[in-house]
């Protein structure tokens, strides 16, 4: 037994060991060594929306990790963001976006993106709306 920088004792092959949280996997492996949501290069915003899609293909379990049936879980009651999904499923965001990208090729869940800043109101116009309200 070896000492580690922090003066801890430290064994060869215990750095994939947490006492407290067991084995551990490597975010590398969650993924098959991939960082791209599938070959369409589809980007997950943190606030897209996703959703079971009801329509789609029930998974084969033999095709789909743990990760990704926790995410399918996640999502079954209701629509969660993408950044919901990570902290729930306790992974980076990375990982998820291209878990969730394995299960949108698939057809288990759809996307709703967020509006993008240029085809929201004006701000100067809400106000107009507000003042108008308040006068009625």
């Amino acid at each position: 037994m070896t000492e580690t920088p922090t003066g801890g004792p430290w064994e060869p092959g215990s750095q994939w060991y947490d006492g407290e949280a067991g084995p551990l996997v490597r975010p590398y492996a969650m993924t098959g060594g991939r960082t791209q949501p599938g070959p369409t290069g589809v980007r997950f915003d943190l606030i897209a929306l996703v959703t079971l899609d009801p329509d789609g293909p029930e998974p084969d379990d033999t095709a789909l990790g743990p990760e990704h049936r926790t995410l399918i879980d996640l999502c079954r009651p209701e629509t969660q963001s993408v950044a919901e999904l990570a902290a729930g499923a306790d992974l980076p965001v990375g990982v998820v976006r291209v878990l969730l990208g394995d299960l949108l090729e698939l057809g288990c869940v759809t996307v709703s993106r967020p509006v993008p800043p240029a085809q929201l109101p004006d701000e100067r116009i809400l106000r107009e709306v507000i003042e108008g309200l308040r006068a009625l």
